[in-house]
This record gives structure tokens, sequence and C-alpha cells, in this order.
């Protein structure tokens, strides 16, 4: 299993609408989600002092094949379907890699 955070700017006009997004995801795309073996998938918010709200992605891979599950995820026309709704909302870091829309972060710490 690998761990995975990843962070990106959240348009503050746009607050509402991702947590209203979020408070019924739909069940094909938490079914994707699944099946690309991830598991533990949360999405935290908080603003920042720059006064930016700023999202934050925690979950767990527990697949074989990384590439392929995230290929296979973003070939689906229904998951295709939720990110055309949802990357309206976001902002990319500027200094983010350039096959990266949320930002990859470093774990530093895990404890069991």
């Amino acid at each position: 299993m690998k761990r995975f955070g990843s962070v990106i700017v959240l348009h503050p006009d746009k607050v509402d609408e991702y947590k209203r997004l979020h408070a019924a995801v739909w069940p094909e795309v938490l079914a994707m989600i699944a099946s690309c073996h991830i598991r533990n998938y949360s999405i935290y918010m908080r603003t920042l002092p720059d006064g930016r709200p700023y999202l934050f992605s925690y979950f767990e891979y527990t697949g074989t094949d990384y590439a392929a599950d995230m290929a296979r995820m973003a070939a689906d026309p229904t998951t295709q379907q939720w990110w055309a709704l949802c990357k309206p909302c976001q902002q990319p870091l500027p200094d983010r890699e350039s096959d990266e829309w949320w930002s990859n972060m470093a774990e530093v710490f895990h404890t069991n």
C-alpha cells in the first residue's frame, strides 16, 4: 500500500459549489475510485494566511500498477464529466509538475 497527499488552490468564489458537489459524489465516480484500488480517500479544505482556500487530498493506493489504474480512471467518461464540474473550482499550483493537476506532496512522517 502506498499513501498519497496532494494540494491545490480552491477558487474562493467556488467553495460552496465544491462542497455541494462533494456532498453528493456520483456513485459511478465512487465505484471507479474503488475499482482503481484507491482507499481512505479524503479531501480537506483550509484557508491559509495568503487568504486563499486550499484543498489537501489523502488516499491509499492498494493496487500493483498505479499508472494503469490512473489511466483507466482518466479514460472513464463518467469520471471525465465529474472532473469537468470540479476543475473550474480549482487552480493548480504554478510550480506543479507538467503532468499534475493536483500537486503531489512528499510524506515526511507516518506512524501506525
